[in-house]
C-alpha cells in the first residue's frame, strides 16, 4: 500500500490487511513470482489459523489504488486471501476488476461461504475444514456442486483421524473427478513424510503439498 494514501470510503473500496510480492507458497502454481490481496476479516477461528493478525487489521482502499499497488510487481499472477476474502461483499467487484485488467487470478476461501458468485474466469482454491480445524461444521457442502476443473480443493491435515476423515469427504463427494485436490500437513503439528506415506499407502489421487513460503520464510508476514 502506497505510503501517505488517504483512506476511502468504506462503500467505494475493501478492507485489506495487506499487499505484497511473494512466490505462491501452495496450489498448482507452487513457486510462481504472485502479487497477494489479502482482505480483512474472516468468520472462522480455525485452531492452525497463521494470519490471525488479518481478523481485524487493516485500511479501507478503493479498487482502483488496490490496482494501482500490484501493477508495479510485474507478475500477471495475483492472488486473493485473507482472512476470508468473501467476507466483504465488495471482493467480487475487486475479482471481477483484475480479471478485467488482465490478470490470472485466484481466490483462496474456506469454503464456509458460497462460491456461485465468484467471477468464473477465476480459480477458486477452496479449503474445507477438518475436524481438527473446529470449524468442519461450517463447510457449505452446497459449493460442491459448484466446483469447475479450473478450482482447486484444499485439506490441511492435522492428524490420522483428520486424514481419514479427508479421505472419506474425498471419496463420498467424488472430488478428485471434479478438480484437483489438495493434501497438506498442518505445518509443525504432523510430520510431512507422515501424510506423504498415508497418501502413498492408499493411492490417493490427490495432490501432495508443503507451504513453500513456510519453508523459506517462516511465518514472517509478507509471504
Amino acid at each position: 500500500m502506497a505510503p501517505g494514501q488517504a483512506d476511502c470510503p468504506a462503500q467505494r473500496g475493501l478492507r485489506i490487511n495487506e499487499i505484497f510480492l511473494s512466490l505462491q507458497g501452495e496450489t498448482s502454481r507452487v513457486g510462481r513470482p504472485t502479487a497477494f490481496i489479502r482482505l480483512t476479516g474472516c468468520p472462522l477461528r480455525c485452531r492452525y489459523c497463521d494470519t490471525a493478525y488479518a481478523f481485524h487489521e487493516g485500511r479501507t482502499m478503493a479498487i482502483d489504488h488496490i490496482l494501482d499497488a500490484i501493477r508495479p510487481y510485474g507478475t500477471r499472477l495475483v492472488t486473493v486471501t485473507g482472512g476470508e476474502p468473501l467476507a466483504q461483499p465488495a471482493c467480487h467487484d475487486l475479482l471481477r476488476r483484475l480479471c478485467d485488467q488482465g490478470f490470472d487470478v485466484s481466490l483462496e476461501t474456506g469454503g464456509a461461504l458460497p462460491i456461485g458468485a465468484v467471477d468464473p474466469r477465476v480459480a477458486r482454491i477452496v479449503d474445507f475444514k477438518t475436524p481438527d480445524s473446529g470449524e468442519s461444521h461450517r463447510n457449505l457442502l452446497a459449493n460442491i456442486d459448484l466446483l469447475q476443473p479450473t478450482d482447486q480443493v484444499k485439506f490441511v491435515i492435522c492428524s490420522r483421524p483428520d486424514y481419514e476423515w479427508s479421505r472419506a469427504f474425498l471419496q463420498q463427494h467424488d472430488l478428485a473427478c471434479r478438480c484437483e485436490v489438495l493434501f497438506s500437513p498442518s505445518h509443525g503439528v504432523l510430520p510431512a513424510v507422515q501424510l506423504a506415506d498415508w497418501i502413498l499407502a492408499d493411492t490417493l489421487p490427490v495432490r501432495f503439498q508443503l507451504q513453500l513460503h513456510k519453508y523459506l520464510w517462516g511465518d514472517a508476514r509478507g509471504h
